[in-house]
Formats: C-alpha cells, structure tokens, sequence
C-alpha cells in the first residue's frame, strides 16, 4: 500500500468518525451529549495513535501471537486510562460532573471500555499494520535495487580486464612475429581503452557508441587475420541515440575471434534496429578441438547483465553445433531514447 493511500484511509477514517460522534448527535435531540462526545473523540485520537505508532509495532510477532495479544490489551488499557483522564479527573474541574456514576465497579469500567475501544483499536491496529508492510516492502525493493546495482558494477568490472587480456594477447602475438601490424594494433587498443575507461562507468551509452566500440575491436582483430575480406558485415542502424548498456554487444564478437576459425572462413554480422529493437546476429564457424565458446566470462556476463538490465525485453538464443556457432539477440530499446 502506497504511502497517499494509507494518508488517504486516515483521513477519511477520521472525517467519518468525527461525522458519526460529533456532528450528528449535535444536530439531532441528542446535542447535550456533545461535551461528552468530544471527550470520547480526544480519547480515541490520543488512543488510537499510541496504538499505531508505539504498541503494535513493539508488541506485533506473526511468530508468537501471545505477544500480540498482549499488546491489544495493553491498548485497551491504555484506552481506559486515557478516558478515564479525560472524563474523570478533567472534565469534573470544568463540567461539574464526570461520565460514569459514583461506584462504578473496575470490572465494569473496564468491560465497557473494552467493548467501546475495540473497533477504534482494530482499525488502528490494521492501519499500523499497513504501514508496517509497507515500509517492509520499500526497504525490500531498496534492497533489490542496491543488489542489482552492485552486480552490475561487479559484473562491469570483469569486462574490461578480460578484454584487455585477451587483446593483449593478441598484440603479443604480433609483436612475438615482428609484424608490422603490431603498432596499429597498439594505437587500435589505445582508442578502444579511451572510449571504455570513459564510457564503461555509465549506465548506458547512445546505440553508435556501442557498434563504435565493435568496429574498433573489428579492426582490431582484422590485422591478425590472413582473410579480413571473409568478415561479412551489415549494420543498419536508424536510432543511433537509442540507450543500452555500455560493452553489451563487444564481448559476442570478441568471442567470435577467440574462437572462431578464420582459415579460410570468416564470420557473419549482422545489426539492424527496426521499430526501435536492437537486432543482433552473429555466426562464425569453430576452431576444430576448441573449447566450449559459451563458456568464459565474456559470454556468462552478458547473459547476466540482461537479465537484471532488460528483463521480458530480450531474448538470446544461442547455438552451438560440432562446425559453427551463432548468436542471436533481440532487445526491445523503445524506453532508452537519449533526448
């Protein structure tokens, strides 16, 4: 229950109560009961908000109902003592006269106030209760949301060391042959780190930052390679300001080259985003002998990172086969326009 609706019930309780007690006995026969009503209303009120904010919440245990028990009659107690302040002790110092006739038995003072004491109580216990489980649910959803958020960071910081891990160790590689693509490597992985040290912080990034980041890894990997000319790729983007989350897409096609056999083959990419869903696919044939490509970091990371970031607004399917593998990926970005 929301915060205004639980206002809203007490207000509306209270316009009632006042309604029923006060303003129609004082227009009807009944008007020289008014001072009286008025110290029952006060009662009820003190009464009613020692229960809400102080007894129900000390003594409430859905585990050990006794304890609850106890603390509705500690109410009542509270109630009678209350009324009798207010009716007994006060209201003969302006009035002259209090509500109960001298040798009211305590048995009977109490029984009456219990049988009038109940509902005020009742529903002050059942408003305290809401409040309660609504204030359960904020800090629940409080705590959900701080989970989610220190995943993602958590998840956030394993895609750059492992990107740079394996870039580097494709630099290496060059580097260890005296090619003379090793320096465009390095100045290639310098850009790439410029654009993900500043973007990776980010919660989301505009769509033609992220397909920047791909065709700098692209270019990349296309100076280790024997045939660049085999990497069929086809982007069609027409909402380039379209959010999503920084590094989502780069560790596919980082898979692809790591495992992906370039002998001859190459792989095919393609990216669209029509009615304003990002489309993702991406086929490379496999190294022969190698490893599970779904396995690793890269790829366990992104399938956990859609999960909190696009829940019921993705879906991944991914293939494996003894020859190639294949991704495919949709993400519904109809909320994430950058204005």
């Amino acid at each position: 229950m929301k915060k205004q609706q639980l206002l809203f019930l007490h207000l509306f309780y209270w316009a009632f109560n006042f309604s029923y007690s006060i303003l129609i006995p004082l227009l009807s026969e009944y008007n020289q009961t008014f001072v009286l009503n008025i110290t029952f209303f006060l009662v009820s009120v003190i009464t009613f908000y020692i229960n809400y904010f102080f007894i129900v919440p000390f003594f409430f245990n859905i585990k050990k109902l006794y304890f609850s028990i106890v603390g509705f009659f500690v109410s009542v107690a509270c109630f009678a003592f209350f009324r009798y302040l207010v009716e007994e002790v006060l209201l003969p110092l302006f009035a002259g006269h209090g509500n109960y006739a001298e040798g009211t038995s305590l048995g009977f003072y109490f029984a009456d106030n219990f049988f009038y004491s109940s509902s005020t109580l009742f529903i002050s216990t059942a408003f305290s209760l809401f409040n309660i489980f609504f204030k359960i649910d904020v800090e629940k959803q409080k705590l959900i949301e701080e989970k989610k958020n220190s995943e993602l960071q958590a998840l956030k910081t394993q895609i750059n060391p492992h990107f740079i891990f394996n870039t580097l160790n494709n630099i290496y590689s060059l580097v260890y042959q005296n090619s003379d693509k090793a320096l465009p490597a390095i100045e290639e992985l310098s850009q790439l780190l410029r654009y993900s040290t500043k973007d990776l912080e980010k919660d989301f990034i505009p769509l033609n930052k992220e397909i920047g980041y791909l065709d700098s890894l692209i270019e990349l990997e296309k100076l280790r390679i024997k045939n660049p000319e085999l990497l069929i790729i086809e982007k069609k983007i027409n909402f380039p300001n379209l959010n999503i989350s920084p590094m989502l897409l780069v560790p596919f096609v980082e898979n692809a080259f790591k495992h992906g056999d370039f002998t001859g083959k190459g792989f095919t990419l393609d990216i669209s985003d029509d009615h304003q869903k990002l489309h993702f696919y991406l086929r490379n044939f496999k190294k022969q002998r190698s490893k599970d490509s779904v396995s690793g970091i890269g790829i366990g990371n992104v399938k956990k990172r859609l999960e909190i970031l696009y829940p019921q607004k993705h879906k991944l399917a991914i293939t494996e086969t003894a020859t190639d593998f294949s991704v495919d990926l949709t993400i519904d970005l109809r909320d994430n326009s950058i204005n």
